[in-house]
């Protein structure tokens, strides 16, 4: 992929605290108009390469380019085009939505009247224009983090970090979040995210890279990463107890179930290796009633690459819980 198609570029992003070395030389590339997401266990230094990329602080070693601007020598210019909303939100609770919308057109130094159109057609994105002159105060958590969205918006950023930007909602506050997400990135804008969701990260990411001790240790699709990780298998269900016996000895061994004529057997889950399994039980005269394919998700890589095991729950979107992980330089359960 050439240089003009990355959003984000970055090579051997280095820096310490004293002899403690947060990052240790990591690579990122991009793609404009992507979502990519950032995860590791707590101190792996996901906050920290945010606020180098986002020119809140400076690496020690290493380059990086932001829409084509260096970050170093060009630093106003990545400002201009990035946006950061960030775990906490920067709302006012004294203004209203309305206020809270204007005040950033004037610190972006938009004219009055262009001010006014921007919070205007904003309110009415992100479903806040029955609330504009409510104040910030009286606002649930999903509208508040809608509005913290809509605030990074004003200056039509081209890249927006954003830490974490569900924590703390309820269902269906998510799911809006993540349709707004979606529909950013259709638009073109790109999305670098950190979230304590990794079924989150499942949802939304293009690409996705585990950070473990200031290093990458894995990066891909979530499809790609979920395929490294063993585990997968498929679960056979049989009509009779002979055709299990038969299937037992074909294939290779796994956990069976006499019960329930059902057999385990290895598999990554892919059509290739579902279909080889049936054409193999299939060449053999033995029949299948159905099967169930089981493969790791997110959880599964992220611990078999990073090797931390979970600090506590927190809900996913259907309302039930789902183990997550320590974020990096905050003591709250989560996988940024």
């Amino acid at each position: 992929m050439s240089p003009s198609q990355l959003a984000i570029e970055a090579t051997g992003l280095r820096k310490a605290y004293g002899e403690k070395v947060v990052l240790d030389g990591i690579d990122l590339a991009v793609p404009a108009g992507t979502v990519f997401s950032l995860l590791g266990p707590n101190g792996a230094g996901k906050t920290t390469a945010v606020q180098i990329l986002s020119t809140l602080i400076s690496a020690d070693g290493g380059s990086a380019r932001i829409l084509g601007h260096d970050l170093t020598g060009e630093a106003d210019a990545v400002r201009a085009g990035i946006g950061v909303t960030g775990q906490f939100s920067a709302v006012d609770n004294l203004l209203t939505a309305e206020e809270n919308l204007l005040l950033m057109a004037d610190l972006y130094h938009l004219p009055r009247a262009e001010g006014r159109r921007r919070a205007a057609t904003l309110l009415e994105q992100f479903d806040l224009a029955d609330v504009a002159k409510k104040t910030a105060a009286t606002f649930s958590g999903g509208m508040r983090r809608r509005l913290d969205l809509a605030m990074t918006l004003v200056g039509q950023p081209k890249v927006i970090f954003l830490d974490e930007p569900t924590t703390g909602l309820d269902p269906r506050s998510r799911r809006a979040m993540w349709e707004i997400i979606r529909g950013l990135v259709a638009g073109g804008v790109t999305l670098f995210l950190t979230t304590q969701y990794l079924e989150e990260a499942d949802q939304l990411a293009d690409r996705i890279a585990v950070l473990d001790h200031g290093r990458l240790v894995a990066e891909g699709t979530p499809e790609e990463l979920k395929r490294l990780v063993p585990g997968g298998h498929l679960v056979l269900h049989f009509p009779d107890a002979q055709a299990l016996d038969d299937a037992a000895r074909l294939l290779p061994a796994g956990p069976r179930d006499d019960n329930a004529l059902t057999l385990q057997t290895p598999s990554d889950g892919s059509a290739r290796a579902v279909r080889a399994v049936l054409d193999r039980l299939d060449a053999a005269g033995i029949p299948v009633e159905r099967l169930t394919v089981h493969t790791p998700d997110l959880d599964d890589v992220f611990f078999a690459f990073t090797g931390r095991p979970t600090r506590s729950t927190v809900p996913n979107q259907t309302g039930q819980t789902s183990q997550s992980t320590s974020s990096d330089e905050t003591p709250k359960a989560a996988a940024r």
